[in-house]
C-alpha cells in the first residue's frame, strides 16, 4: 500500500518571515492513516531567515534528527549545551521534559533550510545528550546512506528508537531499492528533484506512506535527494 501527500496538501505554518511545512504530524492523521507510522511523530521543512528564532517546541521527550540542507542553524538547551549544525551535517538530539530546546538561523546573510524529524523515544525520559555528523555527497550519491539507527550502523547516528533513516542523492535514471521486512513501514519524504515510486511521480515536498509491500523501488527522473525513514510498530 501507497498513500501519497503532495507538496500542496502540508499543513502550512508562516511565522513572520518564516516559513514551514508539516508533511506529517501523528496526532492529526487519525483518519489519513488509522494506524500511524510507528514512533513517527512529525516531518517538518522550515526555511529560515537570517538571525531569526525558531519558536519553542514543545517540552516532551522525544528523539529528533534535524538535517540541515542550506545554511547554518544554531542551537541551545536550558542545560547550557549549545552547538551550530552546519550544511550536510544531521544531527540527533534527545529531550527530556523539563528540558527546553532553541533554535535559530546561526547566520547574519544566508537563509537556512532544515528538515526535522521528531520520534517517540523507545521509553520515556531520554537523556539530553545530542550527536552530530556530516554525511558528505559522496557517501550518499547512488545510494541509501543510513545517517540514524538504533544500532549505529555504518558509523550512522545512534537513536533511541526501532527506526533506520537513509539519505540519497541520485542522478536522472539513478535507482534505489530497499526491502521492507514484514510489519514494517516506510516514510519517503523528497527533499529535492523529482522521482517515480511505482506508479506514482514524487517531485519536491511530496511525501509517501508505504507498508505491506516487499519493497521500496524508486528511480529518479532529475537529480533528487530524498530521505527515507524504516519504521517499526
Amino acid at each position: 500500500m501507497i498513500t501519497v501527500r503532495r507538496s500542496a496538501q502540508r499543513s502550512h505554518v508562516r511565522h513572520r518571515a518564516q516559513e514551514g511545512w508539516v508533511t506529517y504530524y501523528a496526532p492529526s492523521e487519525p483518519d489519513w492513516l488509522p494506524g500511524g507510522f510507528g514512533p513517527l511523530e512529525l516531518l517538518k521543512e522550515d526555511r529560515i531567515p537570517p538571525g531569526v528564532r525558531v519558536p519553542l517546541q514543545p517540552p516532551y521527550d522525544a528523539e529528533v534528527v534535524t538535517y540541515v540542507l542550506e545554511g547554518v542553524l544554531a542551537h541551545e538547551n536550558s542545560k547550557g549545551s549549545s552547538g551550530v549544525i552546519h550544511a550536510g551535517e544531521f544531527q540527533r538530539a534527545s529531550t527530556a521534559q523539563g528540558i527546553r530546546r532553541r533554535e535559530w538561523n546561526g547566520s547574519r546573510k544566508d537563509w537556512a533550510h532544515v528538515f526535522q524529524i521528531w520520534m517517540r523515544p523507545w521509553s520515556a525520559g531520554p537523556d539530553s545528550s545530542s550527536e552530530q555528523k556530516r554525511f558528505c555527497a559522496a557517501e550518499r550519491r547512488g545510494v541509501l546512506c543510513a545517517v540514524a539507527s538504533q544500532d549505529g550502523r555504518n558509523g550512522s547516528l545512534r537513536i533511541h528508537q526501532d527506526a533506520l533513516i537513509h539519505s540519497a542523492m541520485l542522478f536522472p535514471g539513478q535507482h534505489v531499492v530497499h526491502e521492507l521486512a514484514p510489519g514494517r513501514k516506510v516514510w519517503l519524504q523528497i527533499v529535492s528533484g523529482e522521482a517515480a515510486l511505482g506508479e506514482f511521480v514524487l517531485a519536491k515536498g511530496d511525501g509517501a506512506g508505504i507498508w505491506g509491500e516487499r519493497a521500496v523501488s524508486l528511480t529518479a527522473r532529475a537529480e533528487s535527494e530524498l530521505l527515507l525513514i524504516d519504521l517499526g510498530g
